[in-house]
């Protein structure tokens, strides 16, 4: 039996239009991945994030490198912390959120519409403490007990205290024997969860 010839469909040529769009969308993403991978490499540097955001960070970027900690970021400082580990959420996604709101405040910065002091617009959340700090929540001593039932009154409470209700990072009349604890505030946090509780 003879073969049979199968019978091919025209290939539609690829429009002269869809080849500089294409060469526009591959530069566009090698522009995009270069432009991450320089900003991931600047914002590990503590100065780059003072420079543009001059007050308070300035400030805060000045206490780190005293010779005692005044703080407890300056605390973490010492410890080899760095203002984007504490600042950018959990993993690919929190790091990706921070840089988001970096570039926001670079463009800001240049364009001179950066509000001085600058706001905080991100607060730091339980999960940017509990990447290096996760086993607290399973101290059960007297001393840190309030730690293990800090999620429990979150999700009864949306007023619940978080980490940096009682552990401020910037703020220089905390206790350095307290880790920084600033005791009035932190007493508030205390009567406001054993309130809450009856």
């Amino acid at each position: 039996m003879p073969k049979r010839k199968r019978s091919r469909k025209p290939t539609k040529p690829i429009p002269k239009f869809s080849i500089p769009i294409l060469a526009l969308f591959g530069v566009l993403f090698l522009f995009s991945v270069g432009t991450y991978e320089t900003a991931a490499r600047v914002e590990e540097h503590d100065a780059f994030c003072a420079s543009c955001h001059t007050e308070p960070e300035t400030s805060y970027y000045q206490n780190s490198l005293a010779a005692d900690p005044v703080d407890l970021a300056a605390w973490h400082h010492g410890q080899e912390v760095r203002c984007i580990d504490c600042h950018a959420g959990k993993g690919l996604p929190g790091r990706l959120g921070a840089m988001r709101i970096g570039a926001g405040d670079l463009v800001a910065y240049l364009a001179h519409t950066a509000k001085q002091p600058a706001p905080l617009t991100s607060p730091i959340g339980d999960s940017h403490c509990l990447k290096c700090h996760q086993d607290v929540t399973q101290t059960q001593d007297f001393n840190r007990h309030f730690h293990v039932f800090l999620a429990q009154w979150q999700q009864l409470d949306p007023q619940a205290g978080t980490c940096v209700s009682c552990h401020t990072a910037h703020t220089a009349d905390g206790d350095p024997n307290l880790s920084f604890l600033q005791q009035d505030r932190t007493v508030q946090v205390c009567e406001a969860c054993h309130g809450f509780r009856g």
